[in-house]
């Protein structure tokens, strides 16, 4: 089963979620924002997804500006990072898209494609 987590007033994430309703994939939708990933949950979904740590970043989010976080990621340790991430659904990049073998960070219908092919 397909699981993706989502923010319900993301326009990326209604994109999304649309694109696999019309190529029809089961999938669950969990909310970012009520039930965010556990920091163990994210150490094994980016373990899993091969990409770099600051890509679970929503780096276009209110609270990463906020918080000044452009500047201070750098400096942080992979498990400062985690905590932070773990801390606020709304600090995650989304949506994010967890198949048995995949994860992938926000919506790029072609990765999409060949993730899920």
């Amino acid at each position: 089963m397909i699981k993706v987590y989502c923010y319900s007033k993301c326009s990326t994430c209604k994109k999304a979620v649309k694109w696999l309703d019309d190529n029809n994939f089961e999938h669950k939708v969990i909310d970012i924002k009520e039930d965010h990933p556990d920091e163990k949950t994210l150490r094994a979904l980016y373990k899993k997804s091969g990409l770099p740590l600051k890509r679970f970043f929503n780096t276009s989010g209110q609270i990463y500006r906020e918080l000044g976080l452009s500047k201070k990621l750098p400096e942080m340790s992979e498990d400062e990072m985690f905590e932070l991430l773990a801390s606020d659904g709304m600090l995650v990049k989304r949506p994010i898209l967890i198949t048995d073998d995949k994860v992938l960070t926000g919506f790029k219908e072609d990765e999409w494609k060949n993730a899920l092919s």
